[in-house]
């Protein structure tokens, strides 16, 4: 079975950054300001879930028109799937998050994420490819929870190999999003340096310039 790799979709301005390196982290990333005031959920209509799952790689952007068509003419069996993916999204995050930190996920959420993961298997089937045989999921445009399928075979697929090891959550207390660090010495901090980077990078720059202020006011003052 192929594992599943990061997308490189641009995807809308308005979605999150695909900055976790599998897709199954970047799906617990469609919370940002997890632990802050100004937090904001990516996900929260069924036309979200299938908008970030194409911007992500977790569907083609072939099956957008299916699914939107399928939900109009379900929408209480649509708005499960974003219930069940909200909640797979949050056992994930307590999942990697726990494993980021050496300890064993919990039973509940390993549960979750074992029901989601049997669901992925009974879709699955081999097709011709290169150099013999693919693996594939059967009929994804007719489902509307297709897009769980590839997130809880990612999830798996991570937790069960040397790389669970890598995941990390950013160093930002307020951000969270989880990552799979690369480098070669295991020494990422951010989720990205140009945001939660840099902004750590200037509450350092200003810390260090107050303390500054500080001594010299108390240097003037004893001057005095």
């Amino acid at each position: 079975m192929t594992p599943l790799s990061q997308t490189t979709n641009p995807g809308s301005p308005d979605a999150p950054k695909l900055i976790g390196g599998r897709l199954s982290l970047d799906f617990t990333n469609t919370v940002s300001g997890r632990h802050a005031g100004a937090r904001k959920d990516y996900l929260t209509t069924y036309e979200d879930l299938v908008r970030w799952s194409v911007h992500a790689g977790a569907l083609e952007r072939a099956a957008t028109r299916a699914l939107h068509g399928a939900a109009r003419r379900r929408p209480d069996e649509a708005a499960a799937v974003l219930r069940r993916a909200v909640e797979l999204r949050e056992a994930l995050f307590r999942i990697f998050t726990s494993a980021s930190a050496g300890q064993q996920p919990s039973a509940a959420d390993l549960a979750m994420l074992n029901r989601e993961w049997g669901e992925a298997l009974r879709h699955l089937e081999l097709a011709g490819g290169e150099p013999c045989c693919t693996v594939r999921y059967a009929a994804p445009h007719q489902a509307l929870d297709s897009m769980l399928w590839a997130i809880a075979r990612s999830a798996t697929e991570l937790l069960t190999s040397d790389d669970v090891r890598r995941v990390k959550a950013c160093g930002d207390d307020s951000c969270a999003w989880l990552f799979c660090d690369e480098s070669r010495n295991r020494s990422r901090r951010w989720c990205d340096m140009r945001d939660c980077g840099n902004r750590a990078k200037a509450r350092r720059h200003y810390a260090r310039r107050r303390a500054s202020e500080r001594r010299r006011r108390g240097a003037s003052s004893r001057e005095r």
